[in-house]
């Protein structure tokens, strides 16, 4: 169905667009949470797998450095490489999200346990390995995203395993000055990493932040637009409806005073007895009074149209039959060749916009008429209906068109939304028709099934 008829009343406008101010709902800030638990389950299943090649590389250590442990030390790096990788294959199942942090200080703390061992079977304080401590440190502050507690705790637990390896061993600290010099570099470490570890942690919070604040910014921005979108429809639109309106009040000065004397004349005639007498002139008189009662009751329908005057105060009680019956003759044009029906009770007394409902009843119209007749249905009808909904009037307008696809029903509301071709129509009729209603306490709704009907509805309150 094709939507983008032009109507001529629109809601308040030339007032600033209203401040916005982007919140992080509930639902945003556990998207925010899943985020960070994403990023530090990459980084965790990265970091084990960097372990294991480190792990294994390292027996190039062993084989220059204590050339008769080798073998005893490859199967140590082996055992400590399947652990690393049982834990990455934890970390990709449904319990990586929910013990990430949990599983991550364990495989982190595999290497240092390997090493205190390495420590305590070579020359304990004297031994090289002390190095791969203190790199281990290094990775954790300055690569992985932990916090500052973890990346302190995880050096404590790493000085505690080196002290424990030294003291243990045969020739337990030995003069104590190689000891309490791997130590202070362990804990200068320990401490680089837990510094790092903060500075990284304050630095994801702030990129975090700033991430939140361009989101936050473009969906102001998009909100501005759709709103800008709206202003300059109803801008347009006003301008439009303004020489409609000048047109129109110039149309209908020039047209009353003609219409009034052939009314008068006719009226005359038809009193006159020569009249009377004859039969055919009498019919044909009567055909000519029609017409011209026909072009009076336009005259007044644009009357009523042409000279809106849009204000907070313009809800009035009207007969609400009067106004389709009134939308129905401006949209003869339209309907040509389309079956009406109106299907309501008499009298029916609404509060609203008269004016405004009038144009909307046209677009609703017109469209419906642009629909049935693309249809090209054998018997093509348009039904006006309304009914009580409570204290409330429903008002439907129902047309036996093509329906409108599921794909597009969501958008005809869009301003500049439109299903025509270019130059029928600026896609504004639906939107402004929308604005329009829910100025009246209420929302144009939209029911379609593709290929066999479409149906617009609204309610009203009555007085």
């Amino acid at each position: 169905m094709s939507h983008s008829s032009a109507i001529g009343q629109q809601t308040k406008i030339g007032a600033p667009a209203p401040s916005i101010r982007h919140h992080a709902s509930p639902a945003e800030s556990t998207a925010q949470a899943q985020r960070v638990l994403e990023t530090r389950l990459f980084y965790s299943r990265l970091g084990c797998m960097v372990a294991v090649v480190l792990i294994l590389a390292g027996s190039g250590l062993d084989h220059f450095s204590y050339p008769d442990r080798v073998d005893e030390f490859m199967r140590l790096r082996w055992i400590a490489a399947l652990i690393t990788l049982g834990i990455w294959g934890l970390l990709n199942t449904q319990l990586g999200p929910r013990y990430v942090r949990s599983l991550s200080m364990v495989w982190l703390m595999v290497p240092q346990l390997m090493i205190a061992w390495m420590i305590h079977q070579t020359q304990g304080a004297d031994s090289v390995y002390f190095a791969g401590m203190i790199l281990a440190l290094f990775a954790v502050g300055t690569v992985l995203p932990v916090t500052f507690v973890e990346g302190a705790v995880f050096g404590g637990a790493t000085l505690s395993l080196y002290t424990l390896a030294c003291s243990t061993h045969p020739n337990g600290l030995g003069d104590g000055a190689s000891f309490l010099t791997h130590c202070q570099f362990i804990l200068m470490a320990a401490m680089t990493a837990a510094c790092c570890a903060w500075i990284n942690e304050r630095s994801r919070a702030r990129l975090q932040s700033m991430k939140d604040d361009v989101l936050e910014k473009n969906t102001e921005l998009q909100e501005i637009n759709h709103t800008l979108a709206q202003i300059k429809g109803q801008l347009l639109e006003r301008e439009k409806m303004a020489s409609l309106g000048a047109l129109s009040a110039g149309l209908m000065h020039e047209l009353n005073t003609p219409v009034n004397y052939s009314m008068m004349a006719i009226n005359m005639g038809l009193g006159m007895s020569a009249v009377r007498s004859d039969k055919m002139l009498t019919e044909s008189l009567q055909d000519a009074r029609a017409g011209m009662e026909r072009i009076h009751g336009i005259v007044s329908d644009l009357r009523t149209f042409a000279y809106q005057t849009p204000s907070d105060d313009s809800a009035q009680p009207f007969v609400l039959e009067q106004a389709m019956r009134s939308a129905i003759r401006l949209a003869s044009f339209d309907l040509r060749g389309v079956e009406v029906s109106v299907d309501m009770q008499g009298n029916t007394m609404v509060l609203g916009d008269q004016p405004a409902l009038i144009g909307v009843f046209i677009n609703l119209l017109s469209n419906a008429a642009l629909a049935v007749k693309a249809a090209k249905r054998a018997l093509p009808s348009v039904q006006l209906r309304c009914e009580w909904v409570g204290k409330r009037v429903r008002v439907s307008v129902r047309d036996n068109g093509a329906g409108i696809e599921k794909a597009l029903i969501g958008r005809v509301f869009e301003p500049f939304f439109t299903t025509r071709g270019i130059g029928s129509g600026l896609g504004l009729g639906l939107s402004m028709s929308q604005a329009i209603v829910q100025r009246h306490r209420s929302e144009l709704k939209v029911q379609s099934e593709p290929g066999a009907w479409t149906e617009f509805s609204f309610e009203l309150d009555t007085p």
